[in-house]
């Protein structure tokens, strides 16, 4: 009976994820189909240049990008992350001190059985540390909390992804969550992240050319001059992974998952179900180089 039990609670824990998707869970063979798929898309492409999105499709936009590379907008916010990351004294909540380890986030954590990103570490390590965050002006996604996670990737430049989905129930359950929602068509546009960055990879989209899935968590967090407004240096241009997945929501008319009852916006938590996708859709990139923080349209 206590065996019935256990198993009973563990399937309650697994969610929306049936034990029955969950058993023919195999991430290894869903890496190797997603990049087959993009090398037969876009054939002559390196799965090293996936790093560079849709600079890697276009060589005139590539040229374009690489002379913005060489006096990058980012600059002064990664500066600035460095600084706050010194001053509120981040690097004890760290392994490494903080320097070269987002090629291993998200991952699983065995002990809460939940995944754990950059982003959410970084934010509890603030809490910790008894930062003001609004006074700081710290909050999930953009601005000074992506400047600090924008340094952080940068000290993790080079490094290949190396995301782990272990052989555990819980982490299985939360890849195949992650892989429901970027398969799913959602909003008025009955849209998924699939139809624009997998079947329509390379295709033009209101002036803009999707960019490839394989490669885009290499680079991010980004700075976009969208996000900038006329701000060319500084934090405001900068966005993590997570917003991206929000904006991305909203332009297919779907409420973005961080809008919670009556539209408040929490800023001490990442939605389950976002980390859930930024777990799949990392561990879809596993080998490609980081070069975030980048510059993106």
């Amino acid at each position: 009976m206590r065996k019935l039990i256990i198993a009973m609670t563990a399937l309650s824990v697994l969610g929306g994820a049936s034990a029955t998707a969950v058993a023919k869970t195999d991430p290894e063979k869903d890496l190797n189909e997603f990049r087959q798929y993009f090398y037969k898309k876009f054939p002559g492409i390196k799965l090293q240049e996936y790093s560079d999105g849709i600079y890697a499709l276009d060589k005139v936009r590539r040229d374009e990008w690489r002379m913005m590379e060489e006096f990058p907008s980012y600059e002064d916010g990664v500066n600035k992350g460095r600084a706050m990351f010194t001053k509120y004294g981040l690097a004890s909540c760290f392994k490494n001190g903080g320097k070269s380890i987002k090629q291993h986030y998200p991952y699983f954590d065995k002990k809460s059985g939940t995944v754990r990103t950059l982003e959410g570490d970084l934010m509890t390590c603030l809490k910790r540390k008894n930062v003001d965050l609004k006074a700081e002006g710290l909050r999930f996604g953009k601005g000074n909390f992506a400047a600090i996670a924008g340094y952080m990737a940068y000290t993790s430049r080079g490094e290949k992804q190396n995301v782990v989905v272990p052989n555990d129930d819980r982490a299985l359950a939360i890849y195949e969550k992650g892989k429901e929602h970027f398969y799913a068509k959602r909003g008025q546009l009955n849209m998924a992240c699939a139809d624009c960055h997998v079947y329509n990879s390379g295709m033009m989209a209101r002036g803009n050319l999707l960019s490839p899935a394989l490669g885009h968590t290499s680079h991010f967090p980004v700075w976009r001059r969208k996000w900038a407004k006329g701000n060319e240096s500084g934090v405001k241009g900068f966005g993590t992974i997570q917003r991206r997945y929000s904006g991305c929501n909203k332009q297919v008319r779907a409420l973005p998952l961080n809008k919670y009852k009556n539209g408040d916006y929490k800023r001490g938590m990442q939605h389950p179900e976002y980390v859930a996708l930024e777990y799949f859709h990392t561990y879809m990139s596993n080998g490609i180089r980081l070069n975030g923080p980048a510059i993106r349209q």
